[in-house]
């Protein structure tokens, strides 16, 4: 008896070898050239695929859900053009160190070479963001190739792997899927490095440490805290750290300031610096007369971890090498803030936060000016996870809720946004509303890229002018939130004081599905 065998074309190869890989969730803004890939979805079991209205809300979206989920969405994007649009939000994943894979269709070879007008160069465009780059060349290779951008991407401590998509590679007959690669984890710290950093710790000098990366999840910052308790090291993060496990029961540390005086400030008496999956911090720009270079002249600097190795292991074992307690100093105590009266301000409004924040939320936090009242108010509050702008490219705040959103369905998601910034990103609410998620976001509605107005002295722009300070205001005419937000099938409404946000956030904190409420500052 004969037994046949229906042919698989290369997307459908492609989509089985990335299942098979781990991959399950694929965030799309598909076009002509993908049609094949997205006509395989509906042939193979185990892969979601998620809408988006904007490459940029896709590709924010894939980075919250590998920061939450610790492996790598799938983006599916179209051509160049649609690279481009999400580069941004790249940016930012690649900068938190974010496993993902992106996939991007491309015309097929042999059309090529007639340039047509969505004829790019998109290896060049995809370059900037992404540690492994291929284009596949036949429909017999791609599915090994999806299992080598898996492998890539999953690489420590993560990192972006895109792989392009021509046309006919995904329509011609396939071979079949491809089996997973194997994956190494996180390199081990060598005994030298473990032994160099408890010397600095024993010698007496004031010493921090500054820690990114999977070691700031409740394991790490329990050994962290251990060490802490042994030596009195400060401990301390990078003002916008990928992934930040807080509140009560986890070892609270301190935030590197984000102006670069207020850095040296922090860091003026610091004489052993001691980095763990970490770079020594620098100013996020030039200023005249300001440093670039933020730590102490005289410092010394040890890596403890480099960010592809094993900083969690590394802090046990020097945590062990100490004869550090058991007990790790710093551990934030539950004291949720008391609801606040008076001012309607980020101040009050971040008490509010911290009082009703539910236990294992998750905060996607581009508040910008508007965030130092949460972030203060949080510190004791329920046990959360924080995510935030890791790159610095706005519009990252909404999307990365949606990413996290998908990949913790069970845990409230909380973002915090100004309001300049999440027009960015804002078609990633309508994409809430379609798959159901339970996110709230905040909007700070101060009618103003603040943060701007603050650079544009800082820069020593002198006497700015009616046409300068008019590039950086937002009244005129005035962004409408809840408007916004109920035309893309959100909840939404406004609260313009205190009694108002308490009833409406208590009642978003208890209840699920999309909202929205926009804060009048």
């Amino acid at each position: 008896m004969t037994h046949t065998t229906t042919p698989m074309n290369g997307a459908e190869s492609l989509v089985r070898t990335l299942v098979a890989g781990g991959v399950e969730v694929c965030f799309t803004n598909p076009g002509t050239s993908e049609m094949h890939f997205v006509a395989a979805l509906d042939k193979v079991e185990g892969m979601r695929a998620i809408l988006g209205l904007f490459e940029g809300a896709v590709t924010g979206a894939a980075d919250g859900y590998g920061r939450m989920a610790g492996k790598p969405a799938s983006t599916l994007l179209h051509l160049g053009p649609g690279l481009a649009n999400g580069l941004a939000n790249l940016h930012n994943a690649r900068r938190a160190a974010t496993p993902l894979v992106n996939i991007v269709g491309d015309h097929a070879t042999y059309h090529a070479q007639y340039d047509a007008p969505l004829s790019s160069d998109l290896a060049g465009f995809a370059r900037p963001v992404s540690a492994w780059l291929h284009s596949s060349t036949s429909a017999k290779t791609v599915a090994v190739d999806g299992a080598r951008a898996v492998q890539a991407a999953r690489q420590a401590p993560g990192q972006i792997a895109t792989l392009i998509l021509p046309a006919d590679t995904a329509w011609n007959e396939a071979e079949g899927p491809s089996a997973p690669l194997p994956v190494n984890g996180p390199a081990p710290v060598g005994d030298a490095a473990i032994d160099r950093v408890a010397r600095a710790l024993k010698s007496g000098r004031k010493a921090a440490m500054l820690i990114r990366g999977e070691a700031l999840q409740e394991r790490g910052l329990k050994a962290a805290g251990r060490i802490a308790a042994a030596t009195g090291v400060r401990l301390m993060c990078d003002t916008f750290a990928p992934r930040l496990q807080r509140g009560a029961g986890r070892v609270a540390i301190e935030r590197i300031p984000y102006f670069a005086e207020q850095i040296v400030e922090t860091l003026q008496d610091v004489e052993e610096l001691i980095l763990v999956g970490a770079k020594p911090p620098v100013s996020f720009f030039a200023y005249p007369g300001k440093p670039s270079w933020c730590s102490p002249e005289n410092v010394s600097i040890h890596y403890l971890a480099h960010a592809h190795e094993d900083g969690v292991q590394a802090l046990e074992t020097l945590a062990k090498a100490l004869h550090a307690p058991a007990a790790p100093a710093h551990v934030a105590e539950l004291k949720k803030p008391d609801l606040p009266t008076g001012n309607f301000d980020q101040f009050t409004i971040g008490a509010i936060i911290g009082h009703y924040l539910p236990e294992q939320a998750i905060i996607s936090d581009e508040a910008a000016t508007s965030g130092i009242g949460a972030m203060i108010s949080t510190v004791n509050a329920a046990p959360h996870d924080h995510l935030s702008l890791t790159g610095g490219s706005i519009g990252m705040g909404i999307p990365v809720a949606t990413g996290a959103a998908v990949a913790c369905p069970d845990r409230k998601v909380v973002c915090l946004h100004g309001d300049g910034g999440a027009m960015y990103t804002l078609q990633a609410l309508w994409t809430q509303a379609r798959e159901k998620l339970d996110v709230t976001t905040v909007i700070f509605a101060n009618r103003s890229y603040a943060i701007l107005n603050i650079e544009l002295m800082r820069v020593g722009a002198e006497n700015p002018g009616p046409k300068a300070l008019s590039m950086l205001d937002l009244r005129n005419p005035e962004l409408n939130w809840v408007q916004l937000a109920q035309g893309m099938g959100v909840e939404a409404s406004r609260a313009e004081t205190i009694e108002e946000f308490k009833a409406q956030f208590a009642d978003a904190m208890a209840t699920r599905g999309p909202r929205l409420i926009e804060v009048m500052i």
